[in-house]
């Protein structure tokens, strides 16, 4: 049986990823309130930094909760793999005394959100119209490599979509060139499995860094994904601007290898933390060339146009559609 649309409010609705975990309260459709963002090392479970966050707010009670999590979500036993929150979904149900809690993916919610996604919140790298009707590719570095989609339902009109819950990041990372096999090859001695995640992501930015340090007979001090950005931006340091570019390039094969996959005619969007960041250099980056150097399929690629996400809050979009349909 449905609820009553007026006792559905306020409800929380969550992003976790493996750094920060957001938080907002959905007082009526579409309407937010107390955005909040916290770093999750900073709670030592999901339940404390909810608690933390309904003080903060000055809420006592809801009884709906819609939460998308980096991890895959198979049952109800949650063990993030890039933090270490671990947890029940039904115990922390109980504990919070939700009536109905809703725990998915964070792209598979991502995902969902892509249809509601304002149009001046998308930005346009290359390719031409999308084929209304046809899969959507999504995927996004941050903390960790997402990747998800939604496949059209069959109906025609572009209206209905089924949303995808795969964990593509952590597929093998192929080599492109030589200079990404030597990268390839490096990342070996430290991983026994090179995942693209493991390039694709902030650590993959550092790591990639490191290797062409190497290759190239460097020493010198570590730097971090944001230090990396901020250098290879600012065209004071050649090798960070050689990682990003790098960076990008393997971003452009791993975005082109999911529309290939999904035969993405509708669009490839991209999420994530680090890609918005980028600024107008991601336009001029090897990204799309790379993305459109698929030999035959040079042609089919270069007709599918991409879309950079600079919502704030995307997900959020997401898991509402989520609870929705839980809720119906």
């Amino acid at each position: 049986m449905s609820i009553e649309l007026s006792s559905r409010y306020p409800r929380l609705l969550a992003d976790i990823g493996g750094t920060n975990a957001r938080f907002a309260l959905e007082t009526a459709p579409g309407q937010w309130e107390q955005v909040t963002t916290v770093s999750c090392r900073d709670f030592p479970s999901l339940e404390l930094a909810i608690r933390a966050y309904y003080a903060k707010a000055g809420v006592a009670q809801v009884a709906y909760a819609a939460i998308g999590i980096a991890n895959p979500v198979v049952g109800d036993w949650v063990q993030m793999t890039n933090h270490h929150w671990a947890f029940s979904i039904e115990a922390t149900r109980l504990a919070l005394g939700l009536e109905r809690l809703i725990v998915i993916n964070d792209f598979t919610a991502l995902a969902l959100a892509l249809p509601h996604l304002p149009e001046r919140e998308l930005i346009k790298v290359g390719g031409a119209e999308p084929w209304v009707g046809s899969p959507l590719a999504l995927l996004g570095p941050g903390t960790g490599l997402g990747m998800s989609g939604l496949v059209p339902t069959g109906n025609g009109n572009g209206n209905g979509y089924v949303p995808l819950s795969g964990e593509g990041g952590h597929a093998s990372f192929a080599p492109f060139d030589e200079r990404e096999m030597a990268i390839w090859r490096y990342a070996c001695t430290k991983y026994s499995h090179v995942s693209t995640e493991r390039l694709l992501s902030g650590p993959g930015l550092e790591l990639i860094y490191e290797a062409l340090q190497y290759q190239a007979g460097e020493t010198g001090d570590s730097l971090s994904a944001a230090d990396i950005t901020d250098r290879g931006l600012s065209g004071d340091c050649p090798r960070c601007r050689e990682t990003l570019d790098v960076f990008c390039a393997i971003l452009g094969t791993a975005a082109s290898n999911l529309a290939l996959m999904l035969g993405a005619r509708g669009g490839v969007y991209i999420g994530g933390g680090i890609v918005p960041r980028l600024g107008d250099y991601f336009a001029h980056s090897p990204f799309r060339t790379r993305f459109e150097d698929k030999g035959r399929f040079s042609g089919y690629l270069a007709g599918i146009p991409v879309y950079v996400i600079t919502t704030a809050y995307p997900a959020m979009y997401g898991v509402s559609a989520a609870l929705n349909v839980a809720l119906s």
